[in-house]
Parts: C-alpha cells; structure tokens; sequence
C-alpha cells in the first residue's frame, strides 16, 4: 500500500518536469541519488546529483555543473536558507517541487534522521516570493493533493488539500 502513494508523486512530477523540459535534457538533481534521478533517467534525462553537501554551507556546489536545468524535488524545505543556493544557479532554468504547509498538520520532523526535518513547509506564495527574490521568474505552476488509504480526519482533508507544488521558472534578467 505504501508504494502505490510515492509513485502517485513520482507520476505527477514527472509529467510536470516532460511538460517544461522535454527529454532528452541533462540535469542536476539537488540531492543525493534517489528514486526519482532513476525515473528521469529511463525518461530520457541525463542526471547528475550532488552528493550529500551540507547546501546551506555550500552553496557554491552547484557551480560545478554544466546542465540544461537544475531540478530540486523535496529539497529547499530541507534548507535554513534556500535563498543561498537559488542565487548560486548559473543555469537559466529551475523545476522543483516542495511540499506545501498544511493547515490541519504540524511540519515534517523525523524522529530517527536529523536530515529528515522540514524547516520549511511552505505556502505558495511565500516559495514564489522566495523564487523571485532569489532572481527567477516562474513560467509554471502546478499543484496536486496526497491521498492515504486511512480513516480519519486528515485522510479526508488530504484528498482535497493540495500538498506538493511545482515550479519551473527561468533566471530574471
């Protein structure tokens, strides 16, 4: 049961990035290698990732890149400061998802994984406040709900609540 949920994101992700940045197109994923650089990788994509930096220390990282866009999918939440590393992107393009505050729940924080927290769960228009500030422009939005096979308060609200937002936007001039 578990399985079937991500691979709903994956889905709508993925549709998301071929609709913006038609395969075939090489990329930097922010993060570490995950299911998802594979995806892109059978569509088409070639996937390059960062490996494990510390992005609020090093944003420069993504400098070391020579891609057609730069993809963050559930990452900026991570960050103290996103800011930083939006700004460090040379190439003209951005896809990236991020999950959006949610009303009815409190932010994400793993009890187990320190790197597993949210410092942000954004709103949509505090992540396009950010993008702009930070010199993109958004071209694209999309935004879709996250539904669970559980009984409850909240498994109702989530399958009317948007949860995940995605964004393509290209460097302001």
């Amino acid at each position: 049961m578990y399985k079937i949920y991500p691979k709903y994101r994956y889905k709508q992700t993925l549709e998301f990035l071929k609709k913006v940045l038609p395969a075939p197109a090489t990329v930097l994923d922010l993060g570490v290698r995950n299911p998802f650089s594979e995806i892109m990788e059978e569509n088409g994509y070639t996937v390059y990732n960062t490996t494990g930096e510390d992005l609020d220390l090093l944003p420069e990282v993504v400098k070391n890149f020579e891609v057609d866009a730069v993809t963050s999918f559930e990452i900026f939440e991570h960050l103290i400061s996103p800011f930083n590393v939006l700004r460090e992107i040379e190439c003209d393009k951005l896809i990236t998802t991020v999950p959006l505050r949610l009303w009815f729940s409190t932010a994400y924080r793993s009890k187990t994984d320190m790197w597993d927290r949210h410092y942000h769960e954004f709103e949509d228009w505090q992540f396009d406040w950010l993008l702009e500030k930070s010199g993109w422009n958004i071209l694209e939005r999309k935004k879709w709900t996250n539904p669970v096979k559980k009984i409850g308060l909240r498994p109702i609200l989530r399958r009317f609540t948007p949860r995940y937002y995605a964004v393509y936007a290209e460097k302001s001039v």
